[in-house]
């Protein structure tokens, strides 16, 4: 990342641990992909790249989906996007999970539509293949760089272009640079090598005459300092609810509700860091990933599920018992270990967050939050 004008500010990579153990025969590091948040030619930029060391670049379910993360955030924060394209398109052996519904590959292009009616600046740099539905990636930016005897753009492959047509053709004459260059059109720049193709991206972006959001904080905030409000008052605040008939009396349902519908509706940037336990309704009410904060991060330490692994054992416990209860049958300590261990262990794997890094979009646990503010708008 350094090469395309990050090297004295910090990048803030997003899902690293997308696509970990996710598939049982597969490893897909990072998913295949890499997304952050940089600043080129001193703007904040979305920064989208294909690993063609990962299965030629293509994409997994779980690549398409952090490549929408990408662009979810870009959207929000109106962060100019770069792309540095390098694929096969859709991992084929996986179609049926990648290519039909809603939030799958096409999604991509009609973001990409969508970014450009809102103004979102998108610049896409060919490095390597841009083969079928990819091909629109670069088509579809704003401008786009192609590299010389390396990228390519074609809606269908040599191989493609020969089982359809019998004609024979090399990726080179089907859509390299010459040819999109000086006949096509679809590309706008033409790069002599990777260190030229960036070079170029640089001076896009500069040109965008790109206008930077105030450091609001920066300019209240005095010297860094702050001065706390009502420090003596309300010093802890433990995430969750309270169970018991003591809360339920008091209410504890109906001003849950209340936490939830603030935390919904409210128009301010969101930025949600879970730093130990995050459980069922007290991950709604601290603005959870399902109420689309801005960026989700969580600590190394931090675990999320429904319940935690002794409460889910002794509830599902409980349950087992009274239905032995029921068929005149005991229920041993022996059957309540074997019963709780399995259960304890699953959620202990299921909460942490390497197993929800894989699945879904925390996004970083370690940049400090002068970056993360820094992105949002």
């Amino acid at each position: 990342m350094g090469r395309v004008g990050l090297e004295w500010s910090p990048f803030l990579e997003l899902s690293q641990f997308a696509g970990y153990q996710l598939y049982d025969d597969e490893e897909i590091p990072a998913a295949g992909i890499i997304t952050g948040i940089g600043r080129v030619s001193g703007v904040e930029c979305m920064i989208v790249a294909n690993d063609a060391t990962v299965k030629g670049g293509s994409y997994y379910p779980v690549t398409v989906k952090k490549h929408l993360r990408a662009q979810e955030i870009a959207l929000q924060n109106s962060l100019p996007c770069i792309y540095l394209v390098d694929s096969g398109g859709a991992y084929l052996p996986r179609q049926a999970d990648i290519f039909p519904d809603r939030d799958h590959f096409g999604r991509i292009f009609y973001n990409q539509a969508i970014m450009s009616s809102k103004n979102i600046a998108q610049i896409a740099v060919v490095m390597g293949s841009c083969t079928a539905g990819g091909a629109y990636v670069p088509a579809m930016a704003d401008e786009n760089v192609i590299i010389r005897k390396q990228g390519t753009i074609f809606l269908g492959g040599p191989p493609l272009v020969k089982a359809a047509t019998g004609e024979e053709v090399s990726a080179e004459d089907l859509g390299g640079a010459d040819l999109h260059c000086r006949k096509s059109g679809v590309t706008d720049h033409y790069a002599l090598d990777d260190h030229h193709a960036l070079h170029i991206t640089r001076k896009i972006v500069r040109s965008l005459n790109y206008q930077k959001k105030l450091d609001v904080i920066a300019r209240i905030v005095d010297g860094s300092r702050f001065n706390e409000f009502k420090a003596l008052y309300g010093d802890t605040l433990v995430t969750g609810f309270m169970v018991g008939r003591e809360y339920e009396t008091e209410g504890i349902a109906k001003d849950g509700a209340k936490m939830v519908t603030a935390v919904s509706c409210a128009q301010v940037p969101k930025i949600t860091v879970i730093i130990g336990g995050s459980y069922g309704a007290g991950n709604y009410g601290m603005c959870g990933r399902a109420y689309s904060p801005r960026f989700l991060y969580m600590w190394p330490n931090a675990r999320i599920s429904v319940m935690g692994g002794e409460q889910a054992a002794s509830v599902l416990a409980t349950v087992a018992k009274d239905q032995k209860a029921r068929e005149g049958k005991q229920f041993s300590s022996a059957d309540e270990a074997a019963l709780r261990e399995p259960i304890i262990k699953r959620f202990e794997e299921e909460g942490n967050p390497y197993y929800s890094s894989a699945r879904w979009e925390p996004e970083n646990n370690q940049l400090p939050p002068g970056c993360w503010l820094g992105a949002t708008s």
